[in-house]
């Protein structure tokens, strides 16, 4: 029986019992410690034994050799990690709770369930277990925790503050119990209340265009009926950035500016609060894939509040970050390379890790894209994309174990070929940007290649890789979108809920004209009524700007679209100004008139979209600005009143009803909703695609267009039946 050690220091260590000591120091009758793995005699001896050079033929051991006996049946190994060990049951534990929860939750609910809240001792202010339905609440003053009802969008639940004294600090006492057992729950007090979360959650979900594309919904609503001390209850970063973005359609403490945009405080709180995780994540390198994903959310907020510097600096941040991670490389991990070049992330664990990461490194890419519109390089080359395509947004939510999707970067015939089983209106929208960020390239390439800039009179098509782009963008990406999406631009009638638009579907018959008139601007020239690219710009406008006509003619909020929209709204009207300068130098008032009115409907747009996101507002400002010329030149009387009526300023086109023009008046009409869906397809079959240059004729839709091209000379006014009119056949 070993002796009991002797006291020593600040207490004496227990003497062991039977058996407890390692096998070696049993077998040499030596003191042993018993320490895990290895106890500290045969650690000594390990290191004296290494210290010496190993005889020839004889390897040192790699580790210390120390065995124990076997503890109450489990047998514990030299070479187990009890702290790894601990760690991955505690990720076992945290992946069955989340299984769980899923099953429990119901396929239809929209969020998380507030019974969880319960579950680990947390309740509402102002309410208690025996009276649920109380609904006294009062912020602590200074506290980030909000008492908010989340069916009220417009700010704080009402309060009730009463003037007695003894009421008034008894309910400061119960919102200082809640705040206490927030923390005592390890709740991170800088979140909003979990109701108040809840709703945010909720609202971005279903609101957002951008962000919600990198989160698995199901799995990330389960896993906020979490414990907030569980692994994997939601990182606070994407949690805050949420807020953020979500807060643009349940705002709060709203300010407008002078310049009218809007200031949300709340907003730029949990957008501070992103910011800290990020800059921690750049110092220490902790949580680095969560804190990307909040990074990529926070940028698409800064994206559409307008605010450029820090969006192009965070497009970087993210794209750059996602090489270490080896986000770029097909299935998101690349096992070669040394120590210097391996990849920071362990092999995706399942399905939904897998599929994660696949749509956080494509979002990445495609914000990339977008903000490299006004001509910058973008941060990564396509050709150093080797990832495939995500999967269905349905197969991703329902976790469908179907095989990686075939398609990437070097497929041949990407962007016009579309498999059933991998396409959707998501998958066509990241080819569409794609394909708007090969028309980016193409220019800044053209523009670092050359030491002048391109001339008007000069033939693009005669430059190398212009006509196959221009084909691409013009024709062929359009017709040869799968027939359930290219008939239909996105607007469909739900009779129950109302109409409900695919925003990505929409921005898909979209950004090809936007495309377009990028590529083909600089060659515009309207002297040449046989020219090309005058055409293709002017076609590019009119298709935008129809598109536009359709969905306001609908009830739909056109303020829920994606941000990308504004710029081609703005691209649409860039052409439209230069159009309305050659009417004014011509001296025609009737067509100047009617194409300052299209510009002024394009405004109307921005503006009304700015109303959300500062985005739309900062668009119609450097619209404004590129249209100083034209309006000093203009002899219209107020040529950018804006608002109803939309032509207030023309003498030939006044509306005498504030909502309908004059029937002769040349003017563009609004879509007539009633019209059976088989004219949806007959205006899509006109508006796709354009036929060779040499025989130059126009879709039969833009009939307006070929006048436009045919009168810049100025011959005959133009009538409502053929200026910018709807064709007859295609039921608009």
């Amino acid at each position: 029986m070993p002796k009991a050690t002797s006291a020593s220091g600040s207490g004496a260590r227990s003497a062991l019992r039977r058996n407890q000591a390692c096998r070696s120091c049993r077998k040499r009758k030596l003191k042993c410690d018993a320490a895990r793995p290895h106890c500290g005699t045969c650690v000594k001896h390990w290191q004296s034994l290494i210290s010496v050079p190993a005889p020839v033929g004889y390897a040192h051991p790699v580790e210390p050799q120390c065995v124990y006996d076997p503890v109450d049946g489990l047998t514990l190994s030299p070479e187990t990690d009890p702290i790894e060990k601990i760690r991955l049951l505690e990720e076992e534990v945290s992946k069955l709770r989340i299984q769980l929860q899923e099953q429990n939750i119901p396929a239809h609910s929209p969020g998380p369930s507030m019974s969880r809240r319960h579950s680990y001792g947390l309740c509402r202010p102002g309410s208690t277990a025996t009276s649920p339905g109380s609904d006294s609440q009062m912020p602590v003053p200074g506290s980030k925790l909000f008492a908010y009802n989340p069916g009220d969008v417009s700010g704080l639940h009402h309060l009730n503050f009463r003037q007695d004294g003894l009421a008034m600090n008894m309910q400061c006492t119960a919102v200082a119990d809640v705040h206490s057992e927030l923390i005592h729950t390890g709740w991170n007090t800088d979140l909003p209340e979990p109701h108040v979360l809840d709703h945010y959650i909720e609202t971005f979900f279903r609101c957002d265009p951008c962000g919600p594309r990198i989160l698995h919904r199901p799995s990330f609503f389960a896993a906020m009926c979490l414990h907030p001390r569980d692994p994997a209850f939601p990182h606070s970063a994407i949690l805050h950035a949420i807020c953020a973005s979500a807060s643009r359609w349940s705002s709060r403490n709203v300010a407008m500016q002078p310049d009218g945009s809007r200031k949300d405080e709340f907003a730029e709180y949990h957008a501070s609060k992103t910011r800290k995780y990020i800059d921690r994540t750049m110092a220490t390198g902790a949580d680095i894939f969560q804190v990307v994903q909040a990074c990529i959310i926070l940028s698409w907020y800064f994206y559409q509040e307008g605010r450029w510097v820090e969006a192009w600096v965070f497009a970087g941040f993210q794209t750059r970050v996602a090489i270490p991670l080896r986000l770029n490389y097909p299935g998101t991990f690349c096992a070669h390379g040394g120590a210097l070049t391996a990849g920071y992330l362990p092999p995706p664990r399942d399905f939904r890790d897998l599929e994660t990461r696949r749509r956080t490194w494509w979002m990445s890419i495609v914000f990339d894209r977008i903000v490299a519109a006004g001509g910058w390089t973008h941060s990564i080359d396509e050709r150093d994309i080797g990832t495939e395509l995500p999967l269905r947004g349905e197969d991703f939510d329902a976790e469908h174990l179907i095989p990686n999707n075939p398609q990437d970067m070097s497929t041949e015939d990407f962007f016009i070929t579309h498999l059933p089983k991998y396409t959707d209106s998501f998958l066509l929208f990241i080819k569409a940007i794609m394909m708007f960020g090969r028309v980016t390239d193409y220019n800044v390439r053209s523009k670092l290649r050359t030491s002048t800039l391109p001339k008007k009179y000069q033939d693009p098509f005669a430059l190398p890789g212009f006509k196959e782009l221009d084909s691409l963008v013009h024709r062929s990406f359009l017709e040869n979108l799968p027939h359930s999406h290219r008939f239909n631009i996105g607007v469909t009638d739900v009779l129950a809920n109302g109409p409900l638009v695919d925003t990505d579907l929409y921005m898909v018959h979209v950004i090809p004209y936007a495309a377009s008139i990028t590529l083909h601007n600089l060659y515009l020239d309207l002297n040449d009524v046989h020219r090309l690219s005058t055409t293709r710009c002017i076609e590019a406008a009119q298709a935008i700007l129809s598109a536009y006509y359709m969905l306001s003619a609908t009830s739909l909020d056109t303020t829920r679209l994606h941000p990308f929209i504004t710029i081609c709204w703005y691209l649409a009207a860039v052409v439209q100004v230069q159009v309305c300068k050659h009417f004014i130098e011509m001296g025609d008032r009737v067509r100047e008139a009617q194409v300052w009115g299209e510009i002024n409907v394009l405004r109307q747009a921005m503006l009304n979209y700015g109303s959300r996101s500062p985005i739309g507002t900062r668009q119609e400002g450097l619209l404004r600005g590129l249209m100083k010329e034209a309006v000093r030149l203009s002899s219209q009387k107020q040529p950018l009143e804006v608002g109803l009526p939309l032509y207030p300023f023309s003498h030939a086109t006044l509306f005498a009803d504030p909502t309908l023009p004059y029937c002769d008046a040349p003017v563009a009409p609004l879509p007539n909703p009633s019209i059976p869906e088989h004219h949806e397809a007959t205006f899509y079959e006109s508006t796709v695609g354009v036929e060779a240059a040499d025989q130059l004729p126009l879709p039969s839709i833009y009939v307006g267009t070929s006048m436009v091209a045919g009168n810049l000379q100025g011959d005959a006014p133009p009538r409502s039946s053929d200026f910018l009119a709807w064709d007859n056949n295609s039921g608009r």
